[in-house]
């Protein structure tokens, strides 16, 4: 009996989830050619590091900010799928790999000196001092594992999650992606006070 052949990738997509992982190795050498720590000055590793807006934000392997990358990746599936996937099974590393580009050329947009500072007197992240390239790294994960969700979850389940994410750090830190795309396009004293409060 002739043992099933394993199914392959056609060749296109596996370059597309190699190109995935470089995107991610390029972002790591970018940062760290900036001058970004690799990892948290404190000289420590947590999984999660739940003060909001301390010297330790953005340097750990998860905070209160990685919702907002899972949220990345729900709205970066949608992307894709309205770029490669309607009306036929979408092509999923051709969609990955858009994904991962576009999420790690935000991390170095985002932990440029012009931005940083930007965060730091827009936003309510006034000690935010940029990200960890292990911070930064973990946050393409939380995209990643966000896109993934996206992909297998229905609309509902993953448009829920994305409201109730948004929901619980509103509640416990003063602040969300909602919130921090409004303060850095459009700073408000009102809400900057109210943060400032937690």
């Amino acid at each position: 009996m002739r043992p099933e052949a394993v199914p392959t990738l056609p060749s296109v997509e596996r370059a597309c989830l190699i190109f995935s992982v470089l995107c991610i190795a390029v972002l790591a050498c970018g940062l760290a050619a900036m001058g970004r720590p690799l990892i948290c000055p404190c000289g420590t590793i947590e999984l999660w590091h739940a003060n909001a807006n301390d010297a330790g934000t953005s340097q750990h392997l998860a905070d209160w900010y990685s919702p907002s990358h899972v949220i990345h990746g729900f709205l970066l599936y949608a992307l894709g799928w309205l770029l490669f996937g309607r009306g036929r099974r979408p092509p999923l590393g051709r969609m990955l790999l858009l994904a991962v580009a576009v999420e790690s050329a935000w991390e170095l947009i985002e932990n440029s000196p012009p931005v940083i500072e930007h965060y730091r007197t827009a936003t309510a992240s006034d000690a935010y001092a940029g990200d960890s390239v292990l911070n930064s790294v973990a946050d393409v994960a939380c995209m990643i594992a966000g896109f993934f969700i996206a992909r297998f979850a229905p609309v509902w389940a993953t448009t829920t999650a994305a409201i109730a994410m948004e929901l619980a750090a509103l509640y416990v830190i003063r602040d969300n992606l909602t919130l921090n795309v409004l303060m850095i396009l459009y700073p408000s004293d009102a809400i900057s006070a109210w943060q400032s409060a937690r």
